[in-house]
């Protein structure tokens, strides 16, 4: 694989993680699952594709083919992260408090409503400033990782004279 996505990757990962502290500094909850589950700051999504995108247009130049791709992928994964899937969320949400509400009125008129389906997973997406902060975080991976990968990088001469 190329160094583009192995950033990329480690960016997702780092994105996962830290929802665990931050969730903990938030909620005073620890909750080690949130590192496999969706939604919640920093978007994963967000960061994954702004560090691509970064990382192209530092190595290869912003007028490029790759580029522009990889940046209107981005865009619409951003999106997508905070419009669509936000609002499968929004809607589940909805149907998880109509199913308790059913429960209810069962208990009162004693009548007899099965539910199969389990309860349905509410986070789906991202709001918008968990979007922002995962690009902002893919910015700086990107960023980092251009410059840790940079060949011709000139490191500072220290000349020591005794």
């Amino acid at each position: 694989m190329n160094k583009a996505v192995y950033l990329a990757l480690f960016s997702i990962g780092l994105a996962q993680g830290l929802k665990i502290p931050l969730h903990f500094f938030k909620k005073k909850e620890w909750r080690p699952d949130l590192f496999f589950g969706t939604g919640g700051m920093p978007s994963s999504h967000s960061a994954g594709v702004s560090t691509l995108t970064t990382y192209i247009a530092l190595k290869r130049g912003v007028p490029t083919m790759d580029f522009a791709l990889s940046l209107i992928y981005g865009l619409i994964v951003m999106y997508d992260a905070q419009g669509v899937r936000r609002q499968a969320g929004e809607l589940t949400l909805k149907v998880n408090s109509m199913n308790e509400l059913i429960e209810k009125i069962q208990k009162r008129e004693s009548v007899e409503f099965k539910q199969d389906a389990p309860k349905l997973k509410e986070v789906l997406g991202h709001k918008p400033e968990e979007v922002i902060g995962g690009a902002l975080l893919g910015v700086l991976v990107g960023i980092a990782g251009h410059l840790a990968t940079k060949k011709d990088r000139k490191w500072p001469k220290i000349k020591v004279r005794f």
